[in-house]
């Protein structure tokens, strides 16, 4: 949702489609196999909506599932992930210097970051650690406080840190604790939202395709859960900023 929001703030003219994979969160502990194979169950349900173009608004997922969601979504539909755009931004823009990441498990382990930015800029170094219990805190609602505060400077405060010039979020629930990851860095080094830098690279995409909408849509937005629960649905609003209608679809039954 925070990628969704980000997206909105870039491109306020285009109709979303919304798909959050409730009934198998969190990804980050999940098989690469099963992510592929809920991957491309979402891509065909987003296809039969005629979607324009796909953004996989998860790290992990991006990390093990973008070529099966460009392999089913086919040429004339741009399919966006939140670690692409990253990669390329921090190659371009730094030289010669250490590279934070933060993540999942399943983001961290797969060293997805580390080899795709290294592989772009042989002269930055990537360090990367995962922070397991960032997203469940935020999904609490722990953030913003003493506890998420004493918990991130934790996490932060680790050695292989020591000396890097920005930091990546490389997991969606992060945005909501910049501030707190701010006030540890006291506003020093660059912490990279990927949320925003793909929103970019999407509206990019889609005035290079001139697919870019040029006047709002007189549809709705759809936003659609595979399980219903209730404090998804309190959290749609912490995490999009406003209070969102959703509509449950199983596709896997």
């Amino acid at each position: 949702m925070t990628v969704a929001n980000a997206i909105r703030k870039a491109l306020p003219n285009e109709r979303f489609i919304y798909f959050g994979d409730t009934a198998h969160l969190p990804y980050g502990d999940k098989s690469p196999e099963s992510i592929r194979h809920y991957a491309a169950r979402i891509t065909q349900y987003l296809i039969e909506k005629k979607c324009k173009a796909i953004v996989i608004a998860c790290n992990t997922a991006s990390a093990h599932a973008y070529k099966t969601v460009c392999d089913i979504a086919g040429p004339h539909i741009p399919v966006i992930n939140v670690i692409d755009p990253v990669a390329t931004y921090v190659s371009e823009k730094f030289d010669k210097k250490r590279i934070g990441v933060i993540g999942t498990k399943g983001t961290i382990a797969s060293r997805v970051y580390v080899n795709r930015i290294e592989k772009l800029n042989k002269s930055l170094k990537v360090i990367s650690n995962a922070t397991p219990l960032l997203a469940s805190m935020i999904e609490e609602g722990f953030y913003n406080n003493k506890i998420s505060q004493t918990i991130i400077n934790s996490y932060l405060s680790k050695p292989n840190f020591k000396d890097i010039h920005a930091l990546i979020l490389a997991c969606t629930h992060y945005p909501l604790i910049r501030k707190e990851v701010d006030l540890y860095y006291k506003k020093k080094i660059e912490i990279i939202d990927n949320g925003e830098v793909a929103a970019l690279a999407l509206k990019e995409e889609l005035s290079k395709r001139k697919l870019e909408a040029t006047k709002p849509s007189k549809l709705k937005d759809l936003f659609v859960i595979s399980d219903y629960t209730e404090a998804f649905e309190m959290s749609t609003k912490i995490f999009f900023g406003e209070k969102v209608a959703l509509k449950t679809a199983r596709i896997w039954e």
